[in-house]
C-alpha cells in the first residue's frame, strides 16, 4: 500500500471518527438521539422519508458519512502532489483545509442536498467551524505528514 493510499485511509477513518463524535454529542447536547442525527444525514439524499425508514437510514447516513470523510482526506492528499508544502506545513494547511471542507459543506453539498434551510446561528456556526479544524483538516494534514515522512 503506498504512503498516500494510507494517509486517506488514516485521514479518513480518523475524520469519520473524531467528526462523528463531535456532531453526536453535539446533537445529544440538544437532545436529539443518535439515531436521529445519522437520519438527518441520510436526509440528504432521501429527503423526509430517511425518518420512516429506521435503522436502514441510519447506516446510509453514517455510510454517507464515512464517505464524505475519506473523500475529504483523498482531495487533500491529492492535493500535497501539487502542492508539496501542504505537507511541510501541515498544521497552518491543516486549519486551512479544515475551513475550506466546512465552506465546501455549508456552501455547496448542504445546499444541493434534500435537507431543509437552517436558521443561522453564530454560535453553532463557530462550532461547526471549530469542529471542523480539529475534527477534519488537523487530522487529514496530521495524516498526509506522517505517511509522507515515513
Amino acid at each position: 500500500m503506498t504512503p498516500t493510499t494510507q494517509a486517506v485511509l488514516v485521514g479518513g477513518a480518523a475524520v469519520a471518527i473524531l467528526d462523528g463524535i463531535a456532531a453526536t454529542i453535539d446533537f445529544r447536547m440538544r437532545g436529539i438521539s443518535f439515531a436521529r442525527l445519522w437520519q438527518v444525514v441520510a436526509s440528504g439524499a432521501l429527503g423526509p422519508s430517511s425518518f420512516q425508514r429506521g435503522n436502514a437510514s441510519v447506516l446510509l447516513g453514517l455510510a454517507f458519512h464515512i464517505l464524505i470523510a475519506t473523500t475529504a482526506a483523498l482531495v487533500f492528499n491529492v492535493a500535497t502532489s501539487y502542492a508539496p508544502a501542504l505537507v511541510a506545513h501541515y498544521v497552518i494547511s491543516g486549519v486551512l483545509y479544515g475551513l475550506v471542507v466546512f465552506a465546501v459543506m455549508n456552501l455547496v453539498v448542504v445546499p444541493l442536498s434534500a435537507l431543509p434551510p437552517r436558521p443561522f446561528s453564530l454560535a453553532g456556526t463557530i462550532r461547526q467551524i471549530l469542529i471542523h479544524i480539529v475534527c477534519v483538516g488537523l487530522p487529514i494534514s496530521i495524516a498526509a505528514y506522517w505517511f509522507a515522512t515515513k
